[in-house]
């Protein structure tokens, strides 16, 4: 089966570094890049030209919210699916279900749902939930049980320990049902995930683990009587040669003094996000032995939370790379690179080409046609003249 591809949607705003200053310093290229409709079109045509299937949005205080963003965007695009990440403790189960069925019929059925159920207590208490981790994810089991009862079109009926809904209904079921996302390391999300995720997402950790990871969320999906798909979530750096792949992969850090690399990293470790833990375990806060495993580098993780490695190399480097996780089980790969919109272009234009050559990936839509140029020895194409039909020179 071909890989899947999707990119990410930076509706907190993009730049050309990890982290960009406040105003931009004349006479260098960069500074903020707003996350404006238009530039979000823009990657979101882009992904959709290179072939791939949707692009994830994040769920957070400091982004924009992502199923208005998306709707938005739906209207400006043809084919591209959504990846919508959103918090099940904030929002009604009855509500999402019926969110999610609305936004199929006015799309053609191009939504994907990235459930987060939520890592860190001071941010969901931000939006009102005040229930520990632990619980969260109980709760979200309860929420996925009553959104996929209506989904099915059943009335229903669920008191449990966090949600209560009774005669729950939709006029409308979606159509398709959108596939359910599903990321986390600790014991509590990877019970969630066996029992009702249809992906499991992973951060990009070195192969190895990510095998141990799918192993344990493969088995205990089949005690349930399931099969699940496997995703994993990374940056990439690529380009036609390795060396200015990684000296790209370097200026993401420019600007970023060790203190402030210091100060991330404290506050990143008071997380409780098991996942997050992870992430920092491969960097440990310093710019040393960041390649921690063949092209996979832990720097993005100095200077952010969340996803903190890259696949960087030469366009064929990374191709071997990914085709080493699929080896492993990775059936969708969620990519994202700074700026989103040129890193985008080289992974479109450099490694997509090598993964169809080699039968891993097979394009969903015919590349369009281009103008013919003529080869240089032809002399090319003067304006106005095409090929075979060169006028005498004057």
């Amino acid at each position: 089966m071909s890989i899947v591809f999707h990119w990410f949607l930076p509706t907190n705003g993009d730049g050309r570094r990890l982290v960009e200053p406040a105003t931009a310093v004349p006479g260098t290229a960069g500074g903020q890049r707003p996350a404006t409709l238009s530039y979000l079109t823009q990657i979101s045509l882009a992904a959709e030209d290179h072939g791939f299937e949707g692009a994830l949005t994040p769920a957070g205080p400091w982004c924009d919210d992502a199923w208005v963003t998306t709707a938005a965007l739906a209207m400006r695009t043809e084919r591209l699916k959504f990846l919508v990440a959103f918090r099940p403790g904030v929002t009604s189960p009855t509500l999402a279900a019926q969110m999610a069925a609305t936004y199929q019929f006015h799309t053609g059925g191009r939504l994907l749902l990235n459930v987060v159920t939520g890592g860190d207590s001071n941010e969901q208490h931000a939006f009102g939930d005040w229930l520990g981790k632990e619980e969260r994810y109980e709760r979200c089991g309860e929420f996925l049980e009553i959104v996929r009862g209506l989904w099915a079109g059943e009335v229903v009926d669920l008191e449990g320990k966090h949600l209560h809904v009774e005669r729950a209904a939709l006029g409308r079921q979606p159509d398709p049902i959108p596939p359910v996302y599903f990321a986390g390391s600790s014991d509590a999300a990877l019970s969630v995930a066996a029992r009702h995720a249809d992906i499991y997402l992973t951060w990009g950790e070195p192969p190895a683990q990510v095998a141990e990871k799918i192993d344990r969320v493969r088995d205990l999906a089949a005690e349930q009587g399931r099969t699940l798909r496997f995703g994993i979530r990374l940056h990439v750096v690529s380009r036609d040669d390795a060396a200015d792949a990684w000296t790209a992969a370097d200026r993401l850090l420019d600007g970023i003094s060790d203190e402030e690399i210091a100060k991330v990293h404290a506050r990143m470790s008071t997380t409780e996000s098991e996942g997050q833990r992870r992430m920092l375990a491969l960097h440990g806060g310093t710019r040393d032995a960041l390649e921690v495993s063949p092209n996979l580098w832990a720097g993005v993780g100095l200077a952010r939370g969340g996803a903190g490695t890259a696949l960087v190399g030469s366009h064929t480097e990374v191709a071997d790379r990914i085709e080493e996780y699929a080896a492993i089980g990775i059936d969708e790969f969620i990519l994202s690179g700074y700026p989103h919109l040129e890193e985008l272009h080289w992974f479109g234009e450099g490694v997509l080409p090598v993964l169809e050559s080699r039968g891993s990936w097979k394009r969903p839509v015919p590349v369009a046609a281009g103008m013919q140029t003529g080869s240089i020895a032809d002399g090319g194409v003067s304006f106005g003249v095409v090929p075979g039909e060169r006028t005498a020179p004057r």
